[in-house]
């Protein structure tokens, strides 16, 4: 039997009972189930690092607003599908104080989570033209996203950035959209799993071709200012997150509650489409809906059809939130620059033990430390690495279903990695080095 630190027959027992094909090809939601199984046969307590989850609590002043709101009797009354119009126009102030760009609150809509906003945005986007065919891409990036695309039925495109960053990407980009088959171009900055962050110069490339070539950019931010390298956190002062809009008319936010406000199990988003594109007409939208209008396909079309709206007390919570995030009176950047203290050190702690850092550089410069880190050990294909290290009791997931090309990387999430199990951590590393260098 070989010499593990989590009992090695018992972990290879739940691995056949849990996993379809084999561990690495496996989904967050599947590493979750099988490490759980792992932990209830072995009482054994892991290193969980698979799933993106808050490891903060919740917003305060967010939670009272809805009791307040559920208070006053909103569980009984729908809200309207586009939304509140407190929460409209506080979305609206958002981007303005905190991204520098201007819209119109129409084009504000709450979404439950992010999920729902990026499928809502595939079955739009992916739609306003019979002769395009689907998103491109730019990885790594969130599995799930691909799903809702195939599960829609569209096609789809992928590259991963690692090789083509600064100038390069603009010709790597162009080799794609020049097909004339892309409706749409997805990608998240701050990244999920890399933590890259696109650079202004590689923002302003691809909205000029969205322009070129007529393409919607869906910008996914749902890690909003947790790039720590730059203090995003002063409402209506520079600098501001780094967005496509300002180089382009045709984009659509989506942004996250559930990171940087630790909101995530009250499941509500952001979305965000620019005025040109919300009032925008697409003849053949009315393939599938009763109007040609972007903005008018999102929300009585799409977003209708998904589920009538978000939860009533939610919005009232998110709408908070932003009201005093705006006001200047909740700093919330810096309730979650723990992240980023947090990945500093385990990175320093996989470094020390034979690990190397997976992406680490933007455009030359240090990746930031933050919610994310990837991360590979010499001799291991990532679905190998992530199998072994079970019999260690640390968990992740590897780069491979995220579209990446390093096959040998994990992604590491520090959210859910408590400090008092730090001194743990660096005693199962240490110990998986001794076993393997």
């Amino acid at each position: 039997m070989k010499d593990t630190l989590i009992d090695y027959v018992t972990v290879k027992k739940k691995i056949r009972e849990c996993v379809v094909t084999s561990v690495g090809k496996s989904s967050i939601r599947e590493i979750v189930r099988l490490v759980n199984c792992i932990e209830k046969a072995t009482g054994e307590k892991f290193i969980r690092m698979e799933m993106g989850v808050p490891g903060l609590p919740p917003s305060k002043v967010g939670i009272e607003a809805e009791i307040e709101a559920l208070k006053k009797g909103v569980a009984s009354k729908y809200a309207m599908i586009e939304g509140v119009p407190e929460l409209k126009r506080e979305i609206a102030r958002f981007v303005k104080l905190f991204l520098d760009i201007d819209v119109n609150p129409a084009g504000c809509i709450p979404t439950v989570g992010s999920m729902q906003g990026g499928m809502a945005t595939f079955m739009v986007a992916n739609r306003n033209d019979k002769n395009r065919e689907g998103t491109l891409f730019i990885d790594p990036g969130f599995p799930v996203q691909k799903q809702q695309v195939i599960v829609l039925g569209h096609t789809y495109r992928s590259f991963d950035v690692y090789n083509y960053r600064g100038n390069k990407l603009k010709d790597k980009i162009e080799s794609y959209l020049e097909t004339g088959k892309v409706s749409s171009i997805l990608y998240s900055s701050p990244n999920n799993p890399s933590w890259i962050c696109f650079t202004e110069k590689e923002l302003k490339i691809i909205g000029e071709l969205a322009n070129k070539y007529d393409v919607i950019v869906v910008e996914d931010l749902a890690y909003i200012c947790m790039d720590f390298r730059k203090d995003y956190s002063r409402p209506g002062e520079p600098p501001f997150q780094p967005t496509v809009a300002k180089y382009t008319d045709n984009y659509l936010l989506l942004i996250s509650s559930s990171k940087v406000f630790s909101y995530a199990g009250q499941r509500i988003g952001m979305m965000v489409i620019s005025d040109k594109l919300f009032n925008r007409k697409y003849p053949d939208l009315k393939r599938y809906y009763a109007s040609g209008q972007f903005g008018h396909s999102m929300i009585y079309g799409a977003l209708y059809a998904l589920s009538a709206g978000v939860c009533h007390s939610s919005q009232w919570g998110l709408a908070t939130i932003l009201k005093e995030a705006n006001d200047g009176n909740y700093h919330f950047i810096e309730e979650v620059k723990e992240y980023g203290e947090k990945a500093r050190i385990m990175k320093e702690m996989f470094l020390r033990n034979g690990f190397t850092i997976v992406y680490d550089k933007d455009e030359g410069e240090p990746i930031a430390d933050g919610f994310y880190f990837t991360f590979a050990y010499p001799g291991f294909s990532g679905n190998e690495l992530l199998e072994e290290l079970l019999y260690y009791g640390i968990s992740a997931i590897t780069l491979d279903i995220t579209g990446s090309d390093r096959h040998e990387g994990l992604r590491a999430c520090v959210s859910y990695v408590g400090w008092n199990q730090m001194d743990n951590l660096e005693y199962r590393l240490k110990k998986f080095h001794e076993h393997h260098s």
